[in-house]
């Protein structure tokens, strides 16, 4: 046809369009709902995110603690290149980083994460202390004095010390000058592992912490001059300095990396969850558009039969749905606004710096097409199948669907939106293998429901003509002409298998710390144990009242600077691998297996073996780094590069949390260097207290772990986590409980319908509902096996492939899906069952 006949056909479309809208959007409301619930909650993760990283970007120098910054372990800086550095006109400050105890004059200890600063801390920002510190000769920045420690609240209310009061770091005694209440570059050096204590530069030496091999880490903080190109700045000092691939050298645009990585992971895991609920909402769509074409099937015939062209029919309803999509998304992107505003609040604690707030348009502009992608993917086939149908046909459509297919050209552009929406999500995301599968698995449990539903209403045909007339008609009503049963099923279970999905991964972590960790875990982890000391604390620690058993290993750090020749810096390695190379890891050697050593590759070296070095490396980081027995690793060691041939591979279970490290070597070379020990203790959990006081007070140097302490903060952060998790699958049962409820209202003209008829005849109103509560709860029963049985295996995956830990079966929580979903069914049924009984017979005959 001529452009022109499409133009006519699309202004006549038009004007039928807004012609039927001024009559109100009463159909239509389900997609409204739909789409903008789904838009509004990529809209809040995407702009939350983007308004995250403006601020990391705005205040990268503060939070690095200079434009550029350099972390090295073991080994300081040496002079020569930081006299270099200050030759240049930089400002530079050294910070040292180390684990201590602190230890209050009550006796009472705490484990914390101890930042030595020099008199230029901080180069940007400020460090700030409850009571304020006095201000520096000349008005330079405040710091600490002499002698003087700053702690964050939660030590001093541990060790229930007040400002002014002394402690012991150490061999040393300190005066606590105050709380720290604004640490500037706390994101770039996170306390991990204790809460911060501070003290200056000056009173390092006599604390006594720094011993041969201690784990150190040295940061150096660097202010370049204005003008100064950091790119440029960052290459001279690598050729000017004696780096040979173990600093770690950041540009304040890197200053907190783990915290870029931990927003794009949790980004992409919400951004999936939100379009969980906008694939629900699509069926929503597809739900909402076809019960307005079915109420407007009359007028539709009408048209045919007077001739209206079946391309001025389609393009009518198309611009109805699209003008009520755009509304949709517009109001989703609205709220998205406001959920961030929220969301910004509710984790302002979580989030690394407050969130420049703002509109940002490539989020609401993803979100936008993430709205209009699924819209048309879901909107297109009713659309198209009406375009199709002959006008007599739709007169009798609602009693006998005629079977139709859309014409291949709108079929070809229904499958090219499906693509697009695949490839947006795939193309958009931080991992593209997880999303991938997310798209594989949510196309699977489409089809395995409607497979479900087909099943069920062939069940129920073969099993009408059985049992009472209140069966029989719910098993009628199962497969009769235009039934919603696939809708319903479909609706229904997409959300559930997300909640018993998300309920079985939740309920298995919680298994694996209640019921697995806290019998294995040992009690303490001592660590930074000096080669002249581990006898001596063998003796003590075994010595003491209540420990059953000490098990201690030679304990270095090491960085991976290359694999089989290849700098770690151009390696292709699967994403759940690269952590191991990031940053320091332990390092021990080992004459004899460790004890429960699984080896699936390889052989251990002799007890004796003095050749070159060998590795025995965890098997789960060669098979994604793609290397084998044989391979080479290169380990920058105290500064210097060492080749370790890949001896065996070991399969490592982490759940005991013992003595497991990645890397053990052979001995030989490894004992010469200077290194410390870690050890772990069993014992009594009563005598835990006598116990570290005991150790402590012997070795001052040595910092002891209170693995309970541990597992309770991973406790706590499983309850953030599970909370969040519930209202993710929250949010998709929410998009499944608005098309059910879609389902439900397009289908109840009939049911009322059906109702009159029924009573008419005679059936009674108990059982017209017997009837009605036997289609629900048959349809509830078969959606909430099916989700149990979807949500087992995506648990499953989730558990074995991407938290790379043990699964169990739950069958309690996957019964409370499945009578939830029986329940939730039956409620929903039983309301528009009330509904549908109340309608009197006469003004419904009257006007058929």
């Amino acid at each position: 046809m001529s452009s022109g006949g499409l133009g006519a056909s699309l202004a006549l479309g038009a004007r039928f369009a807004r012609r039927e809208l001024r009559g109100g959007i009463k159909g239509l409301r389900i997609v409204l709902a739909c789409l903008a619930l789904g838009v509004a909650a990529i809209a809040a993760v995407g702009t939350l995110r983007s308004a995250t990283e403006a601020g990391l970007a705005a205040d990268g120098a503060r939070i690095l603690g200079g434009d550029v910054a350099v972390r090295i372990a073991s080994l300081p800086m040496p002079e020569a290149t930081q006299d270099w550095i200050r030759a240049r006109g930089a400002r530079l400050s050294s910070v040292v980083e180390m684990r201590a105890m602190a230890v209050a004059p009550s006796g009472e200890r705490s484990l914390v994460e101890l930042k030595v600063v020099d008199g230029q801390y901080p180069i940007y920002g400020a460090l700030e202390l409850d009571p304020p510190l006095p201000a520096g000769p000349q008005g330079t920045s405040p710091s600490l004095a002499a002698g003087d420690v700053a702690l964050e609240p939660l030590v001093a209310e541990r060790l229930n010390l007040a400002p002014g009061d002394r402690l012991r770091l150490g061999e040393a005694s300190f005066r606590l000058a105050g709380l720290i209440r604004s640490e500037p570059d706390k994101v770039a050096s996170p306390a991990i592992l204790g809460p911060r204590a501070m003290i200056p530069m000056a009173d390092l030496a006599r604390t006594g912490l720094i011993q041969p091999g201690s784990l150190i880490h040295y940061e150096y903080r660097i202010g370049l001059p204005p003008g100064a190109s950091v790119p440029g700045f960052i290459r001279e000092l690598r050729a000017a300095s004696q780096d040979d691939g173990g600093w770690r050298i950041r540009a304040a645009g890197e200053a907190a990396p783990g915290v870029n990585r931990f927003l794009d992971r949790a980004a992409s895991f919400l951004t999936l969850a939100g379009l969980t609920a906008l694939l629900v909402g699509g069926i929503g769509v597809a739900t909402g558009v076809r019960a307005w074409l079915d109420q407007r099937a009359r007028t539709i015939a009408t048209l045919r039969c007077l001739g209206a062209p079946s391309r001025v029919i389609f393009l009518t309803y198309l611009i109805q749905v699209a003008a009520l999509s755009a509304i949709g998304i517009l109001l989703g992107l609205v709220a998205g606004q406001g959920l961030t505003l929220l969301g910004a609040q509710a984790f302002a604690d979580a989030l690394p710096v407050p969130p420049q707030l703002g509109i940002y348009p490539g989020p609401l502009a993803e979100a936008a097409l993430y709205g209009a992608l699924t819209a048309l993917a879901f909107a297109l086939w009713p659309l198209a199948r009406a375009r199709e149908i002959p006008g007599a046909a739709l007169f009798r459509d609602t009693v006998q669907r005629v079977s139709v297919r859309p014409r291949l050209k709108l079929l070809a552009v229904n499958a090219l939106a499906v693509v697009a929406l695949v490839a947006l999500v795939i193309g958009s995301a931080d991992q593209p293998a997880f999303a991938a599968g997310f798209c594989a698995a949510a196309g699977a449990t489409l089809l395995l429901f409607r497979l479900g539903a087909g099943l069920l209403m062939r069940l129920a045909r073969r099993m009408q003509g059985q049992g009472r007339p209140a069966w029989r008609l719910g098993l009628a009503n199962l497969h009769r002409p235009g039934a919603p049963t696939p809708l319903l099923l479909v609706a229904l279970g997409i959300g559930l298998t997300t909640l018993s999905a998300v309920a079985m991964i939740e309920g298995n972590l919680r298994h694996q710390l209640s019921q697995q960790l806290p019998g294995a875990a040992p009690n303490f982890y001592f660590i930074d144990i000096q080669s002249d000391q581990a006898a001596r604390f063998d003796a003590l620690a075994r010595g003491l009242p209540g420990v059953t058993e000490v098990k201690r290993v030679p304990s270095l750090r090491a960085r991976i600077t290359a694999v089989m020749g290849v700098p770690v810096e151009q390696m292709q390695v699967a994403e759940d691998s690269r952590w191991a190379l990031r940053g320091d890891r332990g390092l021990t050697y080992a004459a004899e297996p460790p004890e429960g050593t699984k080896l699936v590759g390889g052989e251990w070296w002799p007890a004796d073996y003095r050749g070159p070095p060998l590795l025995s490396l965890d098997a789960r980081l060669a098979e994604g780094w793609g290397v084998a027995v044989g391979d080479t690793v290169r380990l920058n060691v105290l500064g210097r590069d060492l080749d370790f041939r890949i001896a065996n591979l070991r399969q490592i279970e982490w759940q005991g949390l013992g003595l497991n490290f990645v890397l053990v070597a052979s001995p030989g070379m490894l004992e010469a260097a200077p290194h410390t020990h870690i050890a772990t203790v069993r014992g009594d959990a009563a005598r835990d207290s006598a116990v570290l006081r005991a150790v402590t007070d012997a070795f001052p140097n040595v910092s002891g772990i209170r693995v309970r302490d541990a597992l309770q903060a991973v406790t706590g952060l499983l309850e953030r986590l599970g909370v969040a998790l519930s209202a993710v699958s929250g949010l998709t049962l929410l998009a499944g409980g608005l098309v059910l409820a879609g389902a439900m209202a397009a289908g109840q003209r009939r049911r009322i319908r059906d109702a009159v008829v029924l009573k008419v005849i005679g059936a009674s109103r108990g059982q017209i509902r017997r009837a009605w509560m036997v289609e629900f709860g048959l349809v509830g029963l078969t959606a909430g096996l099916l989700a149990a049985a979807c949500g087992t295996a995506a648990s499953w995956a989730v558990a074995r492939y991407v938290m790379r830990t043990d699964w169990t079966f739950l069958p309690g929580t996957l019964a409370a899906t499945i009578l939830g979903c029986t329940a939730l069914t039956l409620v929903l049924g039983y309301a528009g069952t009330a509904l549908a009984l109340r309608a009197r017979a006469a003004p419904l005959l009257r006007n058929e």
